[in-house]
């Protein structure tokens, strides 16, 4: 009879160096962190990248979790960060707007019936750089302001004006598909 571990079991194994944990640990995770990095990343072949220097991250940081939350909400942070710096890396972070750009637009509701997925993910992986990390890390992953600010070395302020911009992007694509239109050739 094969036993079943939770991911927090799996930790003690991985501190250990365990080859047996570390796979079981990245079955037990990798389609969660892989939808994860694809919704920074803007293409798959990029979000395995992201996946892959994720767990290396794990693995050699994993003696340094202090217990402090959830395992998997530890490793979750990882994934962020290094997608964030994979970003940075390619010098990607270039649609930074400015506080004054920031507009209020009365909100609207859509039909979503028909709305999959993977339309949204799509979607989400056409937005520019700057608005797709913090929409992600706003409206996804539940980082404030403060948070991302201090995360990606910009202000309150920008994040603010990124996430306002992000979901007037969206907005304007779901717009598009409500009336059947193919938001994938429809550029801004």
């Amino acid at each position: 009879m094969k036993q079943l571990y939770t991911i927090d079991d799996l930790l003690e194994g991985c501190r250990r160096g365990e080859r047996k944990a570390q796979e079981s640990l990245y079955r037990a995770i990798a389609s969660k962190m892989f939808n994860l990095c694809l919704r920074y990343a803007t293409s798959e072949m990029e979000a395995e990248d992201m996946l892959q220097n994720g767990f290396i991250k794990v693995f050699q940081c994993v003696a340094g979790f202090r217990g402090e939350g959830s395992f998997e909400g530890w490793i979750r942070k990882i994934f962020v960060n290094t997608a964030i710096e994979m970003i940075r890396k390619n010098q990607r972070m270039q649609n930074t707007i400015s506080v004054d750009a920031v507009f209020d637009e009365e909100q609207q509701t859509f039909d979503m019936e028909g709305l999959e997925v993977r339309d949204l993910l799509a979607l989400i992986q056409q937005l520019p750089d700057g608005y797709r990390i913090v929409f992600n890390m706003y409206a996804l992953e539940g980082y404030s302001h403060k948070e991302i600010a201090e995360a990606l070395s910009i202000s309150e302020g920008a994040s603010k004006s990124q996430l306002s911009r992000a979901r007037a992007w969206l907005k304007s694509k779901l717009v598009m598909l409500e009336r059947g239109g193919n938001y994938g050739s429809y550029a801004e």
